[in-house]
């Protein structure tokens, strides 16, 4: 839609994303301690060279609570592999292990993460399950089975939500055991973040600062006109991620960090003092 761009200035301004998009992904982490990221693979709105692009995207928060796009790369439908070689990057690029990894469960992620960074804790996003077990059920109990779920990752504790899931699973398993299942298989890990501090629940629950971002570059992109290569569409993400990522605040409760890189326990949100650190 920008009129008076004649082709040598597109073709300008893609060499200098190639240049700026090479360069941000040589940079060093090792000045920052991670402490939570976000992954997720988004695909363009866009075919390029007759297929969409999936890119694989890691948002991270640092101790002092920003947030900063860490990764964006062409993956091959988020396999294991794919996801292999991004953290492989990121950890010769000195970032440190991070105390929770947010993202989908059908991410070949989970498996690389568990490779290369063990002690990571992993928390599914409950965006995406909620999708998939809706999609495991007529459109009827849609209603219902939404207020079900709510329930679970909104109740203030974890023995609420304990609770709650077991009362959807009675509720829902005789006749829909596919919609069960689903929501079974990652019971764990859809809870973990009541081990964290209450302030940071409502980001970590889902991806939903990649999911905000990228559904205006997806709808950027999907509006680009002619044809494209996958370099030259991926780059273009880049930059309108670097858009993006100008304006995202602080994590709320960030004060609260320096607890969770110290190891602080903590139960339903809140942190559990420790004798030692009572008698200080």
């Amino acid at each position: 839609e920008a009129r008076g761009l004649s082709a040598s200035t597109v073709a300008r301004l893609k060499q200098t994303w190639r240049a700026e998009y090479e360069t941000w992904r040589q940079r060093r982490f090792d000045q920052d301690r991670w402490v939570y990221l976000w992954v997720d693979g988004i695909y363009s709105g866009l075919r390029a060279e007759h297929q969409r692009l999936c890119a694989l995207v890691v948002i991270g928060v640092n101790a002092r609570g920003e947030k900063h796009l860490l990764a964006l790369e062409d993956g091959l439908r988020e396999s294991t592999q794919s996801w292999r070689e991004v953290l492989v990057d990121l950890q010769a690029r000195g970032m440190n292990p991070p105390e929770l990894a947010i993202g989908d469960g059908a991410m070949g992620f989970w498996a690389a993460l568990e490779e290369l960074f063990p002690t990571t804790r992993q928390q599914r996003c409950w965006f995406h399950k909620m999708g998939n077990v809706l999609n495991a059920l007529p459109k009827t109990a849609h209603p219902k089975a939404k207020q079900a779920l709510h329930a679970i990752w909104q109740a203030p504790t974890r023995q609420e939500a304990d609770r709650a899931f077991d009362q959807f699973l009675v509720t829902y398993e005789p006749k829909y055991p596919k919609a069960t299942a689903c929501l079974l298989k990652d019971h764990g890990t859809l809870l973990t973040f009541y081990d964290f501090p209450a302030r940071h629940w409502q980001s970590l629950r889902t991806t939903n600062p990649i999911e905000s971002t990228f559904a205006t570059i997806r709808h950027r992109t999907a509006r680009t006109k002619g044809c494209v290569t996958r370099d030259s569409l991926l780059h273009m993400m880049f930059k309108l991620g670097q858009c993006a990522e100008k304006n995202w605040r602080k994590l709320r409760g960030f004060a609260e960090l320096a607890n969770v890189i110290e190891g602080s326990p903590f139960m339903n949100g809140e942190e559990i003092q420790q004798p030692n650190r009572v008698a200080a």
